[in-house]
């Protein structure tokens, strides 16, 4: 990639030009952002005025207090930090666990399996949603946070993404582990694990982003306004004949916080991850 920078450098024609297309998109993709939050500091009022200033004469704060009282935040955010939290994790560990199968292990049929386990990703969520929904309520876990969970514990796309990683490994690394007295398991936490901490950070973005901002499977499987997540909860913003924006937009600005602060922490592992990807060690 340094390389290719390197040769872009030399050609500078071509490389300003590449620079001012990727700072046009660049800027494109931040309009919704800086709308939301010039809209999140302005009065209804305010925000409607034609033509609208991009930098407010005076900040209206008072969006992001009221957002707290206006409905139950604090029990919105907390339940979708706790969801996204628990689904994150148990998501990558389990994946993590059938991908290493899956690229290690001898197991009988495991190919056919493994084709039969893509099909989650060919297969939209929608065609699966009603026999799913039967299934979690006879188990008596509708209108739970442990029954939203339980359909969320795997996913096809963390299962592909470690298994393309794990596979790119030498065997000889678990042949030598195991020549060391290592089981599958050691050598699974102890070597695997480590190594995929590039792999580990882009699953962990990916399944963070999805879970904070899913909408559709909290409004099927959570009823009761004590287990509702953010997404729900910011729809009280919208009645049938209005909408209050500024508290929507200052809602959405804090509800946006926790997956910028994800990428933050994740973002070296994240870019060394693309940045390796189809190469083999």
């Amino acid at each position: 990639m340094q390389d290719a920078i390197a040769k872009l450098k030399s050609t500078k024609p071509l490389y300003w030009l590449l620079l001012a297309v990727l700072v046009i998109f660049s800027l494109a993709t931040l309009f919704p952002f800086l709308w939301m939050i010039s809209a999140s500091l302005r009065t209804d009022v305010d925000l409607f005025k034609n033509p609208m200033n991009w930098i407010p004469q005076s900040l209206y704060l008072n969006n992001y207090k009221e957002v707290w009282t206006a409905i139950p935040f604090a029990q919105y955010f907390l339940n979708t930090v706790k969801l996204s939290v628990i689904i994150t994790v148990l998501q990558v560990v389990i994946c993590s666990m059938a991908a290493y199968a899956f690229a290690k292990l001898k197991v009988p049929f495991k190919n056919l399996i493994f084709i039969l386990f893509m099909t989650n990703l060919m297969m939209p969520w929608h065609s699966i949603m009603v026999p799913q929904f039967s299934v979690v309520s006879s188990l008596g876990l509708y209108n739970s946070h442990a029954g939203y969970i339980l359909i969320q514990l795997f996913s096809g796309f963390g299962i592909f993404l470690m298994r393309q990683f794990f596979m790119s490994l030498p065997n000889e690394l678990n042949e030598a582990a195991r020549v060391d007295g290592y089981n599958e398991w050691k050598i699974f936490w102890r070597i695997m694990m480590p190594l995929s901490a590039a792999s580990l950070s882009t699953l962990t973005i990916f399944t963070f982003t999805f879970m904070w901002n899913d909408y559709l499977a909290p409004l099927i499987y959570l009823n009761d306004d004590t287990l509702k997540t953010l997404q729900l909860g910011m729809k009280a913003f919208q009645t049938e004949h209005t909408m209050d924006y500024g508290l929507l937009m200052a809602g959405t600005v804090i509800a946006t916080i926790p997956m910028v602060a994800v990428f933050l922490l994740g973002e070296r592992f994240f870019m060394q991850s693309v940045a390796t990807t189809g190469m083999k060690n």
